[in-house]
């Protein structure tokens, strides 16, 4: 049963090959197993593949078994359609189409498969580009932001700064009153005079500008921390919005940019290993010498290449002939007088129509 089954893959023709050899059979019975085994890893990494990209079990398995059998009907049809011949370079050059198309299919159908072995490699390469994508993300909702963070940050300098100026007027009035009436500067004169009047209502007047600043500026610096805070709270939510598309990262393509990034090396040995797994059915019919079943399907299409040879001779043969038959026919009729004047009559009627026709036509445009 596993047999006939496996001989039905590999695309020979089940009447010639159920008169073949047990040791023939055994042979393409290899090859349809190799091509089988083939297909399954198709479907595998082609189900994997599509899992990476929807994260629906049900859709990837589904486009991995078309996928698979797809690839079952292409290796059926390569190893199928290569026949053996008498010179290794004419079977060479006549499967080195199909050879190239091994080989794509081989690197389609590791590439999936290498990304799920280094997957843990892969998963550490992506890691690394979603911190640098989110530092570079958050720098660039920075720099957004920063035009109208730096703005308020600088009048809320602006504010601070005056009130810090008016207080050093003030203290420094201060000093000065107070040493005008201990006499170590100004008059010199010890005790409050005009002098130490004037300065104080200086003073006093500053101090009073001052705590009118304080409560002014108390209020704007209120709003411009009120301002900030939702500066920042907008970049924060930016940041915040981004970040699932960050997260979101790690799709097919993704993880084919990150494998490119790791160690060529053990991926070439994969698609080596797959290489040489889809190629082996067309390398071992390439290198096998023709056996019982290659003679036997050889002899059946020389009989029916001489059945097709002698029909279209004799197909030729007979239009031969029954041109030759219908010349002589049409050269005997040519001298038979009775069939001349019966054409001659319906020819001078037809002239007699025309003739009358023309001059109907002559008297109407009169």
């Amino acid at each position: 049963m596993l047999k006939r089954f496996f001989l039905l893959c590999s695309g020979v023709d089940s009447d010639i090959v159920n008169s073949c050899s047990n040791g023939e059979q055994n042979k393409y019975a290899g090859i349809g197993a190799t091509v089988f085994f083939t297909a399954v890893m198709a479907f595998i990494a082609g189900s994997y593949a599509l899992y990476t990209v929807f994260d629906n079990p049900y859709i990837a398995i589904a486009f991995g078994l078309v996928w698979g059998l797809l690839i079952f009907n292409l290796d059926r049809f390569i190893v199928s359609t290569i026949k053996k011949r008498d010179s290794f370079m004419d079977e060479f050059i006549q499967a080195s189409p199909r050879i190239v198309l091994a080989i794509i299919i081989a690197i389609v159908i590791s590439k999936p498969l290498e990304i799920k072995i280094f997957e843990k490699e892969i998963n550490a390469e992506i890691l690394k580009q979603k911190n640098q994508m989110a530092i570079a993300n958050k720098n660039q909702v920075s720099n957004y932001f920063k035009s109208d963070v730096d703005k308020n940050k600088a009048e809320m300098d602006s504010l601070k700064s005056d009130v810090a100026k008016k207080e050093k007027e003030v203290a420094a009035l201060y000093q000065s009153y107070i040493t005008e009436a201990e006499g170590t500067s100004g008059t010199k004169k010890m005790g409050k005079g005009p002098i130490y009047k004037e300065k104080r209502e200086a003073h006093d007047l500053a101090a009073r500008q001052l705590d009118s600043l304080r409560v002014n500026n108390a209020k704007l610096l209120s709003d411009k921390e009120s301002r900030a805070k939702t500066l920042q709270a907008d970049l924060d939510k930016k940041v915040t919005e981004t970040n699932p598309i960050i997260e979101g990262f790690d799709g097919l393509m993704a993880r084919i940019n990150a494998l490119g990034k790791l160690p060529s090396l053990p991926s070439l040995f994969i698609m080596l290993l797959f290489l040489a797994i889809e190629t082996s059915p067309i390398i071992a019919k390439l290198l096998s010498p023709k056996g019982e079943y290659d003679f036997k399907q050889e002899d059946q299409e020389m009989g029916i290449k001489n059945v097709i040879s002698q029909n279209r001779y004799q197909s030729e043969l007979q239009k031969k002939t029954d041109a030759e038959i219908y010349d002589k026919i049409y050269a005997d009729i040519k001298e038979d007088k009775e069939l001349y004047n019966y054409k001659k009559k319906g020819a001078l009627e037809l002239l007699k129509l025309q003739a009358d026709g023309f001059v109907d036509k002559q008297k109407k445009s009169m």
